[in-house]
This record gives C-alpha cells, sequence and structure tokens, in this order.
C-alpha cells in the first residue's frame, strides 16, 4: 500500500523556472528526496556530487546528487538536495520531518501534522 503526495518541485536558484507539480510516494525506507533523471533535467538542476546508495535489492549504485531543490506541500516548504534515480518520485523521511508531515495509512495519504497545522515544528533539543 503506497502512501502519495501531490508536491511541487522547483529550483530556487532559477525562479524564472515553473514549479512541476508531481505525485511522490512517501517512501519511510528512504531519507532523501528521489527523482527521476527527467525531473532533474528539467528544473536544471546543478550536479553537486556523486553518491553511493543502497537501493531496495541491496545492490549499491552510484547516483547524482542535485540541488537545490525546494519541495512544497499545502503550507509546507522545504529545500534539500534530490537523488537521481528510478522512474517515479520518493519523498524520503528527512524532507517528510522536516515539513512536519504525517503518515496516515487509515486515509491513505500524506498530511501536515494535526498537532501543528499552521506551522511546521521541529525538535532542536
Amino acid at each position: 500500500m503506497g502512501l502519495n503526495a501531490n508536491i511541487l518541485l522547483s529550483n530556487p536558484k532559477n525562479p524564472a523556472l515553473l514549479s512541476i507539480p508531481t505525485t511522490a510516494l512517501a517512501d519511510t525506507g528512504a531519507l532523501h528526496l528521489c527523482i527521476p533523471e527527467h525531473l532533474a533535467l528539467q528544473l536544471s538542476l546543478e550536479v553537486l556530487e556523486q553518491r553511493e546508495v543502497v537501493v531496495a535489492d541491496g545492490s549499491k549504485k552510484v547516483v547524482p546528487y542535485v540541488g537545490p531543490v525546494q519541495i512544497s506541500f499545502e503550507n509546507r516548504n522545504c529545500f534539500t538536495g534530490a537523488l537521481v534515480l528510478g522512474d517515479e518520485v520518493l519523498l524520503g523521511v528527512i524532507p517528510m520531518e522536516d515539513m512536519d508531515l504525517v503518515l496516515v495509512p487509515s486515509l491513505r495519504k500524506v498530511a501536515v501534522n494535526p498537532d501543528n497545522p499552521n506551522l511546521a515544528v521541529s525538535v532542536v533539543k
């Protein structure tokens, strides 16, 4: 059972480019935002470095890490980098935590944390 989130992706270094609306699979097994190569190209994202990743089958790959990327979901935003791999957008736990989002399995959706509906809350202690 996948939980999807409708997000906007944009390049904050190039605001002239239009944001790209997309559906992301909320993946609690992934740490980072993962995007297909065609989205990285459309957003003209800069390759910052190469990173080694371990994928679901346990194999390792070296993939581009691009950024910065702005993610918008409802009334939340965050800035992050993205791993370029696969054929779908995966929203990992780091950007979900950054935006204070929660998974609601009974409704099969990603939502803004109902305890903090107006402002993202972070724990810093």
